[in-house]
Formats: C-alpha cells, structure tokens, sequence
C-alpha cells in the first residue's frame, strides 16, 4: 500500500503539476473531484463518471451520517463498495452544511447541536465525532471539522471563528486514526483577512497534516477578492503537501486558482448546471432551453468525446429540456464533468510544458467569445442551422 504524499512534477510559476499518491490509487494534480454528496454524483452513474477521466469524487460527513447512517454505510463495506468508487474519496466534514442550517443549529465550543433537514432528529457534531464518521466511510481524505461563518462579517466574528476552527483542527487532529496511505487535511480560515489566514496557516502546520484546504471563500466576495486572497493565503502553506480549494467554482475560477499554485478542486457547478441546461464549453456557456438551438444540428463541442457530443444534436438536447425528460441533465451532466476532466488535465498538460501563460490566454480568449462559426463545427447531413 502506498504512503499518503504528493509529490511535484513540474511548477511554472505558482503553478503545479503532481501526483497525490494514496492506497486508493495515484491521482495527477491539479484535479477536479465531482461531488458525490450521498454516495452518488447526482445523475450519473459511476461508470460514467469513471469515463470522464475523474481520479477521486468527494462525500460529505452531514448527509451520510443522516442517511443511510455511517455504521450501515461500514456494515456495507465501507463507501467505496457502497458507491462502486475503488478510486481515492475525499469526505467534507459537515462543517459548511451544519453551519448553513441556521436557526435549526446550535454552536458552542464543543461542537454543534442541530436538527436534521430530513425529519428533525436531533444530531450533535464534535472534531471528534465527524472524523469518527469520516473513519467508518473509509474516507481516503479526511477533512477536519471546522466553523464556516456566513460572510460578510465583523472582523471580530471571523476572528473568533477562525481561532474556534483551529482549536477543533488540533481535537480532528487527535482523533483521526493514522492509517498508510490515508491522510488528513487542515483547513485555513479567516474570512478575506490576511492576517488572520496568516495565523490560520501557522497554526494548522504547526499541527500538522497531510493537506492543507482554503476553506470559506467562494461565498459572494466575488472573484478578484477571492484571487486576492489566495495570493495572500497560498504562498504560506507547505510546499510538499497538497493544496486544496474548497466549493470552487467556474473553469475561470479554476484556471486563477491553478495559477496561484492550488491543486485540488470541487464544486457541484458543473452537476448542478448540467440539471439546468447549461453546458460549459471551450467557447463559453450554452444555455440549452433557448429557442436558438431548436433546430441546430451541431455537436455542444467538437473536441469533446462524451456521449452528449459523441451521439446526439444540440437540437436533440434542446428538445430533452423543452419536454422535462430526465435524459436531457444526465447528458448535460456527463458533458459538463468531461469538460471540467479535460479542461483540468489540459491545464496540467501545459504546466508540464511550460506553457501555463500561453495555454491560459487561449482559454480565456475561448470562453469570451460567441461559440463556434459555422466552418468550426462538423455538420451532419441534415437541414442548415437556421
């Protein structure tokens, strides 16, 4: 079984490329990992998923705990077997939803008391609860349990919350079972303060862990203050530990995160845009409702060889939508995950290269234009696209 590390491959810049070996496998960096929030990427089945090219999907602590329960899930052989996934598994600690429930959760300096979203029952998680959790899903990441602070705040509320959260690191810390090949990950907060993502840094590392995750950003400060944080944030954390954003985001969040030297990504943006008839392409976002692709008989990409573009029309697509039929945002789906594989495994590609700059104003270049002309794209042999 192989140790928990990363090793780099190549930097340009900030950027990196790497690999993160772990005893479910060996996954290139930087990467992307579908969130599977119950045991499942919604609307795609594994094996689909596995076609995209993904290396390591994401569970989440809170859902599974509460359906179908973390001691059935290890009854059953652990995660990986319930879910058919024999890749890495990264698990999110509950902290970020737990904390979104507001008025149904009660924090103190022990953890937090709350009450179920599905019926009610009452619930309590600890930094040692959620990383016991964690342990009986057989989660090949463990995140530790941490206070996600709704934004924007007093910089005293942040404060307080960021000290609380590296508290409930160290008490993570203590409890995860140290296993080969297994590793645990720290979270830095501290809102959009510099320094308080300084001390959060330090802190973590003077506990000690095998990754290090940004937590907190992505919640409405926008992009530019994001970015401005992490050229802050980043530098600070280990070299040889990988580096994780959390919940980000659009492939121009990803790209700018890349280049500030972050390797590992989730977010449900392209699983939730595929159930909404939106499409991430090289050329931007199509929206499928819209009449203009009633009768066009293009492919959503002509680079892209998921079964969306491989087998079927836009207008085909447009059609799945209009008639509410639940094909229209498995395809979407599975387009929008093999578009977000590419994208990354094109950015490493070019990192490897030295050919970050480049590659990078080619694909900003893409995504502010208006779709392919006509001579771009292949036709097939039926009616012009009016």
């Amino acid at each position: 079984m192989s140790a928990f590390r990363w090793v780099c491959e190549s930097t340009e810049g900030r950027a990196r490329a790497g690999f993160l070996h772990t005893a479910h496998g060996v996954v290139p960096t930087p990467t992307f990992m579908p969130v599977g929030t119950v045991g499942t990427v919604k609307a795609m089945t594994m094996d689909a998923v596995r076609s995209t090219g993904a290396g390591i999907v994401l569970g989440n602590t809170y859902h599974l705990m509460l359906r179908p329960g973390a001691e059935k899930v290890r009854a059953l052989g652990g995660l990986h077997r319930f879910m058919d996934w024999k890749g890495p598994i990264l698990t999110d600690s509950g902290g970020f939803q737990v904390m979104s429930l507001g008025a149904l959760r009660k924090l103190d300096q022990d953890g937090v008391t709350f009450a179920s979203h599905i019926d009610g029952s009452k619930h309590r998680l600890t930094p040692e609860r959620s990383t016991d959790i964690q342990h009986a899903l057989d989660a090949t990441i463990t995140m530790c349990f941490d206070e996600c602070p709704a934004l924007p705040a007093p910089v005293e509320a942040i404060e307080a919350s960021m000290r609380l959260s590296m508290r409930w690191a160290a008490r993570s810390r203590e409890a995860f079972a140290r296993r080969e090949g297994y590793g645990q990950f720290g979270i830095v907060q501290g809102g959009t303060e510099l320094g308080l993502r300084a001390e959060s840094v330090r802190a973590l590392t003077d506990i000690g862990f095998e990754g290090y995750a940004v937590g907190g950003l992505a919640v409405g400060e926008g992009q530019a203050l994001m970015f401005a944080t992490l050229d802050g944030t980043v530098p600070l954390m280990p070299e040889g530990a990988p580096r994780y954003l959390m919940g980000v985001g659009t492939p121009d969040d990803l790209l700018g995160a890349v280049e500030r030297g972050i390797d590992m990504f989730d977010c449900v943006m392209p699983t939730r845009a595929g159930r909404t008839a939106r499409a991430y392409t090289e050329r931007g976002t199509l929206n499928l409702r819209n009449a203009r692709h009633a009768l066009d008989t293009r492919p959503l990409s002509p680079d892209c060889d998921c079964l969306a573009c491989t087998r079927h029309d836009r207008a085909y697509l447009h059609h799945l939508f209009r008639a509410n039929e639940m094909l229209g945002p498995m395809l979407l789906t599975w387009h929008n995950l093999a578009y977000y594989q590419r994208l990354m495994r094109g950015i490493r590609a070019a990192i490897v290269a030295g050919d970050l700059a480049g590659h990078a104003g080619r694909l900003r270049a893409g995504w502010a234009s208006d779709d392919w002309t006509p001579d771009e794209m292949p036709y097939p042999d039926l009616p012009p696209v009016p």
